[in-house]
């Protein structure tokens, strides 16, 4: 990994002074991750905030159900994998046929000895629950998602010889981040990096279209993006940004090591911070009229040429076609 070309992206002093500069050698990680001054603003935020949702709390009727710490899934196959992973359910709405199904009945037992309310239920009541959304007859009330920490992530990932985190900045779709999460999952990434602010979190939308894949792929939340990529480097990674207007191809760079692969929002693409702290910039080469990808269709994209690349130099015995009837010459 010394000898890859880097791009330092400067920032622009004038109209003219728009191109990265390349550089050949290793690059220089501070020993010790610096606290900017926006750590500071966060702090305040943060505060400020949480004094004014004290004070709303204090004229809340107790006679309201308290439904801040409880989250919405439905359909079959992410309250399935819900109840395959012993996942902690305060409620479960079921019709009486799917109650009894082969695969839900013994697991629903399970769930109302270890507390869980069952409601048998018709399906229009399914419907109010859920606003009509595509239920398949089962929808659970679940305690909020359990973010894992950097850290924790990080020793986890160096598990596998090649690790490769995901961190997306700026989704605040949650239909595209329930998305980069299944694709993730299911090609082999070791776990997602999303910030606090101005993004999405792991909402019930985000469970539902990840359909499963959140049970065994962890998720970190950070104050600073910025400062997080600079503890991934710490630790051996290297940082790729995904950008339009990059001027290295994906299929060309070489993702070997432990990676992290950067992914913005597809209307603003990477914040230039971001841009800064990344070690490069690639590109999926596009070549019809279409500007630009949905954000998880170029995540999925990116991982799968970064997984092809070592697919490709792994030896798979086991697919290597011999006849064994055949004599040796």
């Amino acid at each position: 990994m010394a000898n890859k070309t880097k791009k330092i992206i400067t920032p622009n002093r004038t109209k003219s002074s728009n191109k990265p500069l390349k550089l050949k050698g290793k690059r220089i990680v501070s020993s010790t991750i610096r606290q900017s001054k926006s750590l500071s603003h966060d702090h305040e935020h943060q505060v400020a905030r949480g004094v004014k949702q004290h004070r709303h709390f204090e004229h809340t009727s107790p006679s309201q159900p308290d439904t801040s710490n409880s989250d919405l899934i439905y359909g079959r196959h992410p309250v399935l994998t819900a109840l395959e992973n012993q996942r902690a359910l305060n409620r479960i709405w079921i019709t009486s046929k799917l109650r009894y199904d082969p695969r839900f009945h013994s697991l629903v037992i399970k769930a109302k000895e270890n507390g869980t309310v069952i409601d048998e239920v018709e399906s229009r009541r399914l419907d109010q629950i859920t606003g009509r959304a595509n239920h398949q007859g089962i929808a659970a009330q679940i305690a909020p998602y359990s973010y894992i920490d950097l850290h924790e992530l990080i020793e986890k990932s160096q598990s596998v010889p090649e690790p490769v985190i995901i961190v997306a900045e700026g989704i605040t779709d949650p239909h595209n981040l329930g998305a980069i999460i299944r694709t993730a999952e299911a090609i082999g990434a070791q776990g997602l990096v999303i910030p606090q602010r101005r993004a999405s979190g792991v909402t019930s939308t985000v469970i539902k279209v990840a359909a499963g894949a959140l049970e065994n792929f962890p998720v970190a939340r950070v104050v600073n993006l910025q400062r997080a990529l600079e503890e991934l480097k710490t630790k051996g990674f290297w940082i790729y940004g995904t950008a339009a207007t990059a001027s290295e191809p994906i299929h060309t760079v070489n993702f070997s090591g432990p990676v992290v692969l950067v992914v913005g929002s597809e209307g603003e693409g990477l914040s230039i911070l971001t841009q800064r702290s990344c070690d490069g910039l690639v590109s999926i080469p596009l070549l019809g009229k279409t500007p630009s990808l949905n954000a998880s269709v170029a995540t999925g994209m990116a991982l799968y040429e970064m997984y092809r690349q070592r697919w490709v130099n792994t030896l798979h015995l086991d697919k290597l076609h011999t006849n064994p009837w055949k004599k040796p010459g």
